[in-house]
């Protein structure tokens, strides 16, 4: 089947500046972390990436050990961009990342020099593009000295591999360390890809902040909790979704307390004409110093889902408040 982009596909989608920089950004962008991978069907992601796309998202997320197997999103991306986006790659945002453990041996995880930049050679070859619009350090590295870690990302910028370089996971006493050092080498950090959901709020401590301050964007990933801010799991763990496979999200975590907190949630969203994922998604857009939040959808119709929360971005001061002490259980 042939994919022809639509015509109206800028249509209904907000942008944001990330940060001081040129670049705009959908409200909602598209993380390949699940879904897209070889253990995947094929048509199935492919028809979520054209939806997408028709509907504004600019932005898709990967990184090298996104799957299962490590790797295999990539691929798959590569492939349908071959297939299908060619001729619109100028209007895409791709952005991919290396930190965690990808090969065996001592080069094959972290933030040395070695590492991120045989990394990135690996992601371009599995994409098959010839550069990636955000190049991210995906953690810190404890042991490799800052300075090594961003010199990389700058020489990325400067071989013409990586438009922009971001980091993710990092503290704000890092990152502001790390916006520092990249300014030094010529090469602003764009943006920070941050952990942030309601029940996820660390960054509110200091980082947003620091972001603000420094004309950083920020994207949000994990935004619905691994499913928790979501209904699914109001009446229990459902087969088949990931508290039932325990990989990331574990049973234990669904306790009494938080079930009531998700039901009081639900139950505010339902009153505002939405589901409770869009009332998750609209409450992180709330600042906007939050320059997109990171979905990631394994069909059209939770694609569709988590849009819909653009068609109703207000909240009021009373409905914030009522969130507020929900939360607080």
């Amino acid at each position: 089947m042939e994919y022809k982009a639509s015509e109206i596909r800028y249509k209904d989608m907000n942008y944001r500046r990330c940060g001081n920089s040129g670049i705009k950004l959908p409200l909602l962008s598209l993380g390949l972390w699940h879904n897209f991978g070889g253990a995947d069907v094929f048509e199935n992601y492919r028809k979520i990436l054209w939806r997408a796309f028709d509907s504004g998202i600019t932005h898709f997320d990967l990184a090298n050990n996104y799957g299962p197997p490590p790797g295999s999103a990539e691929e798959n991306f590569g492939v349908i961009l071959k297939k299908d986006f060619s001729q619109y790659r100028d209007e895409m945002i791709i952005s991919t990342k290396a930190g965690y453990d990808m090969w065996p041996g001592p080069y094959g995880e972290w933030g040395s020099r070695k590492y991120l930049l045989s990394s990135l050679d690996q992601s371009l070859k599995r994409m098959q593009l010839e550069y990636v619009d955000i190049f991210y350090s995906h953690r810190p590295d404890p042991d490799t000295p800052l300075e090594e870690t961003m010199g990389a990302l700058a020489h990325a910028v400067r071989q013409g591999k990586a438009l922009y370089v971001g980091i993710s996971n990092y503290s704000a006493e890092m990152t502001e360390k790390a916006i520092n050092l990249l300014k030094e080498m010529g090469t602003p950090c764009l943006i920070h890809q941050p952990k942030y959901s309601m029940f996820e709020r660390w960054i509110e401590d200091s980082l947003i902040n620091v972001l603000g301050n420094s004309g950083v964007g920020c994207i949000a990933f994990s935004p619905l909790a691994q499913g928790l801010l979501t209904n699914r799991y109001i009446k229990g763990i459902p087969e088949g979704s990931r508290a039932s496979k325990a990989k990331f999200l574990k049973p234990e975590q669904i306790t009494d307390d938080k079930l009531n907190i998700i039901k009081k949630l639900n139950k505010l969203a339902e009153e505002r004409g939405q589901s409770l994922a869009q009332l998750a998604i609209i409450w992180l857009l709330k600042d906007l110093r939050v320059t997109s939040v990171l979905i990631g959808a394994s069909s059209i119709a939770q694609l569709e889902d988590n849009l819909k929360a653009l068609e109703n971005l207000n909240i009021s001061t009373s409905e914030l408040q009522a969130i507020e002490q929900i939360l607080k259980g």
